[in-house]
């Protein structure tokens, strides 16, 4: 192997680490629904993983002279139950994260409105009133939040990374995405939906701040909001 295969090949951990802290990076979770979404890609990857093993050794086993093999053990017990059994729990693991992501009790709610090539984001003040909060989204940290994402012309997509999953932004339609902040910061936020010639400017910030420090500048979201 040459010098700079080498090199390529040792700085592949070292550009892997750097992703896993990125602003974008839904390996650095800063909120319960985010940590969710991280465990289940781990869970993802390590079935995967099981399962690329098991094929490159039954290849590496093919290269070798041949010998008896049972069909039951290897048609059955290895080609179908082993295979099962790492995408059945898969399968639950899946259905355990999206149901603990399924918004069901109180939270504050605020509405995220999209459009070519912006975000307007709005939600009830004190007194019940709509309060415009401009383009970036203000959220009290440590407290879930449900935005109520619309859209004025094409379909475009709510994501926060580091706070939760992605939600679709649909014309005529209303969807809830519920995100949390374990602890005040600013988060960055795409549309993950191409959406036009500006797409690449179709970025927004959430930030969330300490309860108990609230800028007198932001106008603040009421305390709850029933569903």
């Amino acid at each position: 192997m040459s010098i700079l295969k080498r090199i390529g090949a040792l700085s592949v951990p070292l550009f892997a680490a750097q992703a896993c802290t990125a602003p974008l990076s839904t390996l650095d979770p800063a909120g319960p629904s985010a940590e969710a979404i991280s465990w289940l890609w781990w869970v993802f990857l390590a079935g995967a993983a099981g399962l690329t093993v098991f094929v490159m050794a039954l290849l590496a086993l093919s290269f070798g002279r041949p010998r008896a093999v049972s069909e039951r053990r290897w048609t059955w017990g290895l080609g179908v139950w082993f295979s099962l059994a790492i995408l059945s729990g898969m399968l639950v693991a899946g259905v355990a994260v999206g149901e603990r992501l399924v918004p069901r009790d109180a939270a504050i709610e605020v509405h995220a409105h999209a459009q070519q090539w912006s975000w307007t984001f709005t939600h009830p003040g004190p007194d019940g009133a709509m309060v415009e909060a401009g383009r970036d989204l203000h959220i009290p940290a440590g407290q879930p939040v449900d935005v109520r994402i619309t859209s004025a012309d094409v379909i475009h997509s709510f994501w926060v990374p580091r706070l939760a999953g992605k939600m679709d932004a649909i014309p005529g339609r209303e969807n809830v995405l519920r995100i949390q902040a374990a602890s005040p910061g600013i988060y960055e936020g795409r549309c993950a939906e191409f959406c036009g010639i500006g797409y690449a400017t179709h970025r927004f910030r959430v930030i969330a701040h300490d309860p108990a420090e609230w800028p007198a500048d932001v106008p603040a979201p009421a305390e709850e909001a029933s569903e």
